[in-house]
């Protein structure tokens, strides 16, 4: 299975996908937010797929992005948003992302997301 580095600054969402993304056999690390997940893509590399919230405090997921495509650009990255807004802002990624999974989401379609772009980047 691959290993997910998981950007979400709400403890119970990033909880929740941790655990259930455990339990479909990937190896799961967790960041409270993008400059944490910055640093673990750094020293914990390599990661097969990022799933970042947008909106998170000290560096946001967009930002996380575009740092995350420059540094490791064979990354698989899926955000996640509760912001109409905030997905927009996110549009003029589609070269570096794999897609923007609405909240709130079910476990179903977050691993269907995970699967796509799991699948697109091999």
């Amino acid at each position: 299975m691959a290993r997910v580095l998981i950007a979400e600054d709400e403890q119970p969402v990033r909880e929740l996908l941790a655990r259930a993304l455990t339990q479909d056999g990937h190896e799961v690390e967790t960041a409270p937010d993008g400059a944490a997940a910055l640093e673990q893509l750094s020293i914990k590399a390599p990661f097969d797929l990022l799933l970042t919230d947008i909106r998170m405090p000290v560096m946001d997921g967009i930002a996380l992005a575009l740092a995350a495509a420059r540094d490791h650009p064979d990354l698989a990255i899926v955000l996640m948003t509760g912001y109409a807004g905030e997905r927009q802002r996110a549009h003029g990624l589609d070269a570096l992302i794999h897609g923007v999974v609405l909240k709130p989401f079910s476990l179903a379609e977050i691993k269907d997301a995970l699967k796509g772009a799991l699948a697109a980047r091999s």
